[in-house]
């Protein structure tokens, strides 16, 4: 039989339980998967705590790895034995066995790890959205990451630094920050020892900047607006400290006919035209050796209650994944 992690009510991590379960034969269109790996996001906390509200009782998880052990009727393209991985589509990546739509599912190129693509697909693919479709980086820019050694933030270093950026990032330790060096960030500023909008002033000598990317929400937002140039866009892909709340989009006037978008991964791939565009140029940069995917943290997917308490308690960095 297998087993996936489930929760009947929203709250903490204590809410997340292990569940035996059986997994069914696939139908039109599906694929049986066995995952060797799940990958953990920021947004599998936001669905457990009730922050994105979904129907009761529900699997978690929206990224994984694995090997394909049956296709359904009609599909092509892919076949049993073959590695695959995926981000987006039905929640229930916490489970060792799963049913998939196999248009959701992009086959893995050797020279990957399970656990690398496992931990890429929803982070890399959210970088690549951010610095080739939300703001296409032009080379000689300069950019702001916010939680640069962060799983998005780590990829997004590196990428804006393959693509000719000066990237600045801001990061909550000493520890973090050179991380963040190590992965192509140019600036990191401490948040909590300085005042990143000053700064950011004085590294682009009052200049400021043509694009953010903040996944940080409530306690950034309005000072993420003053960091940028006017035109500048900013890009709000995240909430880690919490809702921002209503907007009076007059702000943005007044701060210089600023762009505010919030996009999701969902849009950018619903596509099959561009998921596969999506992760191709993703496992490019990364079997290129321009991005590199660093499985920072693993635990097993039982213990998926203790990885969501890490996560927010902000003692992970980069990519943390659920091994099976």
């Amino acid at each position: 039989m297998a087993h996936m992690i489930r929760f009947e009510k929203t709250g903490g991590s204590e809410v997340l339980s292990w569940h035996q379960v059986e997994v069914g034969k696939p139908g039109q269109g599906q694929v049986r998967l066995r995952h060797k790996a799940v990958g953990l996001n920021y947004i599998d906390t936001y669905q457990r705590s009730g922050l994105y509200q979904m129907p009761l009782p529900s699997g978690l998880g929206s990224e994984g790895a694995g090997v394909i052990e049956e296709v359904g009727p009609g599909v092509t393209g892919l076949k049993p034995g073959e590695r695959v991985a995926y981000a987006g589509g039905p929640l229930g990546a916490y489970a060792d066995e799963r049913v998939m739509p196999a248009d959701r599912l992009v086959p893995v190129p050797d020279g990957i790890t399970d656990q690398q693509a496992a931990a890429m697909m929803l982070k890399g693919m959210t970088a690549w959205y951010l610095v080739r479709r939300t703001h296409p980086i032009k080379r000689g820019e300069t950019i702001l990451i916010h939680a640069a050694a962060g799983g998005v933030g780590l990829i997004v270093c590196q990428w804006a630094k393959h693509l000719g950026a000066t990237v600045i990032g801001t990061v909550g330790d000493e520890e973090k920050a050179a991380l963040a060096k190590r992965h192509g960030c140019d600036h990191a500023i401490l948040y909590k020892n300085e005042d990143f909008v000053a700064k950011v002033s004085e590294l682009t000598q009052g200049k400021k900047l043509p694009v953010v990317y903040d996944s940080v929400g409530k306690d950034t937002f309005y000072k993420s607006l003053d960091c940028l140039a006017p035109l500048g866009l900013m890009a709000s892909f995240g909430q880690s400290s919490g809702a921002i709340g209503p907007v009076d989009i007059g702000i943005l006037a007044a701060k210089g006919s600023l762009f505010l978008t919030r996009p999701t991964l969902n849009t950018h791939t619903a596509s099959r035209e561009d998921l596969l565009t999506a992760a191709r140029e993703l496992f490019e940069v990364v079997l290129s050796g321009a991005v590199k995917i660093a499985v920072n943290q693993t635990y097993p997917l039982r213990e998926a209650a203790q990885a969501h308490r890490d996560l927010e308690g902000r003692k992970t960095t980069g990519q943390t994944v659920l091994t099976v």
